[in-house]
């Protein structure tokens, strides 16, 4: 979604033009320090303490959240009037970014900055905020989300502890039990979702000294030893009923708001892990030899190679691109007085499409790089072994990936108005991709209207063709994301200059449109064979592109130079 005053444009209907979304490339200067900031953080204090780390040393955790406090990392894009320096969503997942490498510190941090934080600062009133933001801004105290129970993941509305008012109406007495709950072993504050009176999910600040509070041992876990996760017992905990958030029977407001930032933040600590393994396995490849080369010289690696740099294009192509149009949803609300929730839900979809893009690409990247390190890679001194491991949540995290696909399936087929205005395509070196892009979005129309042809409007039962719905908007906003970014960085510098944008925006675009028009054909029985439908899914597929084997060459080539993902 672009937002230009009062306009607003939606990708998957609207013409949108390059110079109209946000890319890595318009950094500014701030941008650059924060990033420069938080690498040096990472590079030269995390990872010396990474071994402490993941040995569950807690005390090495806590010291270093605090010493991210107070260089303001914790608190860049909270409001200036609640106690953080307002440098915007961009520089928030610039940050987020960078923390990847900083691996299981990476997700206590994100625990903080994110959803530990967020509904105080987004949906608390000012005693609140005054109370807890300061401390929980610098460090000082570190905080928790808690709405997962045994029984209710992802379906936040089945939870099923229970707040009771007590007769005085001074307390609400909170009595359950949370699992999973990240930053549990050390946190202070705990954000706690509970039922009142049974029916009314309310928010409430826990604080960690409450009397009938505690957690359990530490999870045993697949990956990201270094985090804590816990379970949270909650046994007549006496909450005073200041502690309210917000108002009560609206937490579900606030936790599904919430998880919508904490998706944007996840993906862009995914595009961060990309990159790093990127990177190792470049450099593995470059040092290892057989049979009297490097492996980098073997066209099946830079097959490989040229794979991993397309997807972490496109994904950082759509990650920043959201950042910069939620920046925008953020400074448009100062001056329209709209509340965070409304704000935050306009970008809904595009957080949740980060969430599943991302983490899904992060999978395929660093599943490559270990098969690039081959018996190496399976060897935990090897860094990319622990990134493989610790990768493997991300699709569980904040929702799963099928949940997150029935929530773009859900609200875009409730949307959609049947109205688009797709102009003709121009020339340039992206006329091929941009012409292919347009049949993306004309067979997106199509398979909405078969959709609804087929008489299909529950989309959580019908959660195939969610599945494929969410797919198709998934893979127009990646490839809308790589065209634009690219096509403005050849308007601004040249074809030379952007060359290896241009070369994976057209690879995105065409492998895209490709695995869009098979899912359909292998939907169109269920969708009645529609005649529209089918048009377009033959349409799509036999669109092209340049050579894709020399593509891909060239695109390894400049990335084997590097050591390091370059675009």
């Amino acid at each position: 979604m672009v937002v230009k005053g009062k306009e607003v444009k939606h990708f998957l209907t609207g013409n949108i033009e390059a110079e109209e979304i946000f890319t890595p490339e318009d950094f500014s200067d701030e941008h650059e320090m924060i990033a420069d900031l938080a690498e040096k953080f990472v590079m030269n204090e995390v990872m010396l303490s990474l071994e402490k780390i993941e040995n569950q040393e807690f005390t090495e955790t806590i010291r270093l959240i605090k010493e991210a406090g107070d260089l303001g990392l914790i608190g860049a894009d909270i409001p200036e009037e609640d106690g953080g320096m307002d440098l915007g969503k961009v520089s928030g997942a610039i940050i987020s970014e960078k923390m990847a490498y900083g691996r299981s510190f990476s997700i206590t941090f994100g625990g903080q900055t994110g959803i530990g934080a967020l509904p105080i600062a987004y949906f608390g009133n000012k005693e609140q905020k005054e109370r807890y933001l300061p401390k929980l801004l610098t460090g000082e105290k570190i905080a928790a989300y808690a709405l997962t129970e045994p029984s209710a993941g992802t379906d936040a509305m089945g939870l099923k502890t229970s707040a009771k008012l007590t007769d005085d109406g001074k307390y609400y007495v909170l009595n359950g039990e949370k699992q999973w709950i990240t930053n549990s072993a050390f946190a202070d504050v705990f954000i706690v979702y509970a039922k009142v009176d049974g029916t009314q999910i309310t928010a409430f600040i826990v604080e960690k000294g409450y009397e009938g509070l505690s957690t359990s041992p530490e999870e045993k876990k697949m990956g990201l030893k270094g985090s804590s996760t816990r379970s949270l017992i909650l046994d007549n905990v006496k909450v005073p009923a200041k502690n309210v958030i917000g108002e009560i029977g609206r937490g579900h407001i606030i936790a599904f708001n919430v998880l919508n930032i904490g998706r944007y933040k996840m993906a862009s600590t995914a595009l961060g892990s990309s990159k790093r393994s990127i990177e190792l396995a470049v450099k593995y490849a470059n040092e290892r030899k057989q049979f009297g080369n490097s492996l980098s010289d073997f066209n099946l690696i830079k097959q490989k190679i040229a794979d991993m740099t397309i997807r972490t294009y496109a994904n950082e192509s759509s990650v920043y691109r959201t950042a910069g149009a939620m920046q925008n949803g953020f400074e448009e609300m100062k001056q329209t007085g709209e509340d965070y929730g409304k704000t935050i839900a306009r970008f809904a979809v595009e957080c949740s499409i980060n969430k599943v893009m991302s983490t899904e690409a992060l999978d395929f990247v660093v599943d490559e790089a270990v098969q690039i390190h081959g018996g190496y890679g399976y060897m935990a001194e090897y860094e990319v072994e622990t990134i493989y491991r610790d990768s493997r949540i991300n699709r569980i995290f904040e929702g799963t990936n099928e949940i997150n696909r029935i929530i773009i399936a859900s609200t875009l087929l409730k949307k959609y108005s049947g109205h688009s205005e797709l102009n003709q395509i121009g020339n340039g070196p992206l006329e091929r991709a941009k012409q292919t892009l347009k049949l993306m979005k004309d067979y997106y129309e199509a398979t909405i209207q078969a959709i609804q042809k087929a008489g299909i409007d529950n989309l959580n039962k019908e959660q195939e063709v969610a599945a494929f719905l969410a797919d198709l908007a998934i893979g127009i906003y990646r490839s809308e994301s790589a065209v634009l970014r690219a096509e403005k960085a050849f308007n601004r510098s040249g074809e030379e200059k952007s060359s290896q944008k241009l070369d994976c925006a057209k690879i995105v675009v065409h492998e895209t449109a490709q695995q869009c028009a098979i899912q359909g054909l292998n939907m169109a029985g269920y969708l009645r064979d529609d005649e529209a439908f089918l048009h377009a899914a033959g349409r799509l597929i036999s669109s092209s592109t340049e050579n894709i084997v020399e593509t891909k060459r060239r695109i390894s080539d400049r990335v084997i130079a590097a050591e390091r993902y370059v675009v």
